[in-house]
This record gives C-alpha cells, structure tokens and sequence, in this order.
C-alpha cells in the first residue's frame, strides 16, 4: 500500500523499499516492532506535527483539594560528608494527567474578577455606556485601556504557576488551595502526542517518518548482516553488511538533519 494506515501496512512499505520480496530482509519481527516504537516515539518528540495542541477539563472535587492541602512527603538532606544535615518536607499539590500528555503550557484561571466578568465588569460597563454613540469612542483609547486592565488584573489574579515534567506526568500548582472550592472546574492549555493507537492514523503516512523508519530498517539489517561480511554465497554473491550499515548511517544524519532544519519547532528564547 503506497500509502500506509496501519502500523502493519508502514513496516510493510519500509520493507518494500528495501527491496522485499526480491530480496530477503534479515530483520526479526521482534526487532522491526522495536524499530517501530523508537521512531514513533522520536517523532512525537521532535517533529511539530508528532503533537496537537489540546484542552483538558476537569472538575476539582473536594478530595484533590483536601489532597493539595494537607498531603505532605519528608525526606531528609545528607551532606558529602555522611552528616545528616536536615528534614525537608514537600507539598504533594499535584494532579496526575494522562501518559498522552507532553506538555502544559498553562492553566486558565479558576476565580472571577470584575475587570473581566461578571455583569459589572469593567468591559461590560465601557460598550454599554459608549458603544450607542457611533463613532463616539476611540479605538486606540479603548485598546490601551484594554491593555491597562489586563496588566492589572495579571497583577491582582497572576496566573497559576504550574510545574509538568513527562517523566512522571505530575501537575504540579503552586496557588493557594484553600481559596479553590469543590465542583470548580480547571482548564488545561496542553499538548498530547498523535498516537496512532487513538484515531491518528495519518502518522503511518507522513513523509518523514516512512524515510525514516526505512534508514532504520537498513541500518539494522546490515548491522545483523556484518558478523557474515565477507561471506561468499551460492552465485558468487558476497554479503557486505558493513556497507549496507554504513550508508544507512549516512542516510540517517541526512534525515535527522532535514528534521531539525525543515520539521522540529525552534526553541524559545529565554529572557531576562
């Protein structure tokens, strides 16, 4: 199938490329599964289309905020020297999220103001008493103004400061939880893999992947082939499996090239 949907049909096209069935593909099935996993996994990593950006609900309930709040782990600091220097203890304020997940980029905010909500908020009261006069009210005027609330309200209701690492898919929120009540639903601005064992099929037929999925098929293939290299076959056909790994090496550092250059999002820059 020229164009793969199945996890099958890609490690089948890889092998076409390679020259199967006119040729035999020493690789075990065990290790092309393998292969597999690796390159789907470096995609969701690296390449931008690999993730989509999503929104992730979920209704606090009195036990995670009772959690947040009195959950505490201690442990204690020992110096270079074997000394034991001190106890430390550390608030379990975190929510678990799904292995999908890759990364948060923030949470929205849980409690109301009256600059931005509300029947007397401040925005409401600007249309209402402005908005009738046609051409009454100055738009730059009014976007400063814009600007001017929200720099305030950022300073009285600052935004959730969060902590995620994909290692242990911990939500970490530094607020004060006794200001959260129960039934209060969060919102989370997050990213999660494009994992074709959920709906994202495509993936199995992006270019990149296929190109680099095959290299990796070729790579392995004379790396099983380089303990027979030399060998002379029925034919007069002599296996090289050095050369066959060689120049998947070479192909290799060629794709992951392309992938930064040309795929994988540029880092933000750091400021201050």
């Amino acid at each position: 199938m020229a164009k793969p949907n199945s996890r099958q049909g890609l490690i089948d096209y890889c092998l076409r490329r390679l020259g199967y069935p006119v040729l035999e593909i020493n690789i075990d099935d065990d290790q092309m599964d393998d292969l597999v996993d690796d390159a789907l996994q470096y995609f969701n990593e690296r390449h931008f289309d690999g993730v989509e950006r999503v929104f992730l609900k979920h209704e606090l309930s009195a036990d995670d905020i009772s959690k947040m709040k009195d959950n505490q782990t201690t442990s204690t600091g020992t110096s270079s020297t074997g000394i034991t220097s001190a106890t430390w203890k550390e608030n379990n304020n975190f929510l678990p999220l799904p292995d999908h997940i890759i990364g948060v980029e923030k949470v929205f905010k849980m409690d109301a103001s009256t600059i931005s909500s509300g029947l007397f908020n401040i925005k409401y009261q600007i249309f209402l008493n402005d908005l009738y006069y046609y051409g009454a009210l100055d738009l730059m005027n009014y976007a400063m103004t814009k600007t001017y609330l929200e720099d305030l309200s950022r300073i009285i209701t600052p935004d959730t400061q969060i902590r995620f690492n994909k290692k242990r898919n911990r939500l970490y929120m530094d607020i004060d939880w006794s200001q959260v009540s129960a039934d209060t639903y969060m919102i989370l601005d997050c990213y999660r893999i494009c994992d074709p064992s959920t709906g994202c099929d495509a993936v199995y037929n992006d270019h990149w992947l296929k190109r680099y999925l095959t290299a990796t098929f070729k790579k392995q293939w004379g790396q099983n082939l380089i303990k027979f290299n030399g060998v002379q076959l029925p034919g007069g056909i002599t296996l090289n499996g050095r050369e066959t790994y060689e120049d998947a090496i070479k192909e290799l550092e060629i794709i992951e090239d392309q992938l930064r250059k040309e795929y994988e999002l540029p880092p933000m820059d750091l400021i201050g």
